[in-house]
């Protein structure tokens, strides 16, 4: 159906008819069985659920998750006696410059403390047995694109060589600066992709979250289908809003992760949205769910 075509049916008010299967489809994910099918590998980032971590981490491994997003150090025992894994690691408090948003790569006055605290940090995460350790560029602060992606290559270039050895993958991971975080540099894939290319290491991915690039660029099923090799992990959340996956927001995600899927993606898909409902962990498993393809 072409665009002309297409607006006049709606003006003839037959157009309702087709919304309701986008809205079927969606329901009937949600309903199906708890059992999932082992396409994706599922996990859930803590800070959006106003829940001690032990309890989270139950629930994690009856829902079927994997791991837990963004835990460092001080619960890795937890998720262990969980048998789950530290999907996306922090550090630890002590090093609390590599958990800062605004004080990155792409700004050289930082690359002393954060050189030293992520060499400590890699052998951390590879001594406790993971494998992802995430990182930001920071915010602009006036420099450019450019100059941005010059000094992100020589800072990590002096902690990718420990993550080589040591198998750990560094992801940066990209944000908006349109909504929720002004200022950050590494704000649209193409800026991304570039450091990856520059770097050139299979230690160093990108970590796609599907919400916030649908803020800055929408085109995301394309945009992953392009470049699915420099990203090593996802994270979602409904668009507008930063809340539950459902038809009540403007991303489809099992059409998403179909085109994740499309790409031999075998890494982990991570739930970030902050919950609206009073079953807060309902609605993550509702959202597993949705993503189960």
């Amino acid at each position: 159906m072409n665009r002309r075509n297409l607006l006049k049916t709606i003006s003839s008010g037959i157009a309702g008819v087709g919304v309701i299967p986008f809205m079927n489809a969606q329901k009937k994910i949600t309903l199906q069985s708890n059992k999932l099918k082992g396409n994706i590998n599922h996990s859930v980032c803590a800070w959006c659920y106003k829940t001690p971590l032990e309890d989270l981490a139950k629930e994690a491994k009856k829902i079927g998750l994997v791991g837990i997003d963004l835990i460092g150090s001080e619960g890795w025992d937890i998720l262990k006696k969980y048998n789950l894994t530290s999907t996306m690691c922090y550090g630890d408090l002590e090093g609390k410059s590599t958990r800062s948003l605004t004080n990155g790569w792409c700004d050289k006055k930082f690359h002393n403390e954060l050189i030293s605290n992520y060499l400590r940090h890699i052998k951390l995460v590879a001594d406790s047995g993971w494998t992802n350790l995430i990182c930001f560029s920071g915010s602009r602060r006036d420099i450019s694109d450019e100059q941005g992606l010059s000094n992100c290559v020589e800072g990590l270039n002096k902690i990718i060589p420990l993550a080589e050895k040591h198998g750990v993958v560094l992801h940066m991971e990209l944000l908006n600066s349109k909504v929720d975080h002004k200022d950050y540099m590494c704000d649209n894939a193409n800026w991304g992709v570039k450091l990856c290319k520059r770097l050139n290491s299979n230690n160093f991915k990108l970590l796609y979250d599907i919400y916030h690039m649908q803020i800055m660029e929408g085109d995301v099923i394309r945009t992953i289908s392009q470049n699915h090799k420099y990203i090593g992990h996802y994270h979602t959340a409904g668009v507008p809003g930063r809340n539950e996956i459902d038809e009540t927001q403007e991303l489809y995600y099992p059409a998403i992760m179909e085109g994740i899927l499309a790409t031999g993606f075998k890494g982990v898909v991570a739930q970030e949205f902050i919950p609206t409902k009073k079953d807060i962990l309902g609605a993550l498993a509702e959202a597993i769910q949705i993503c189960d393809v």
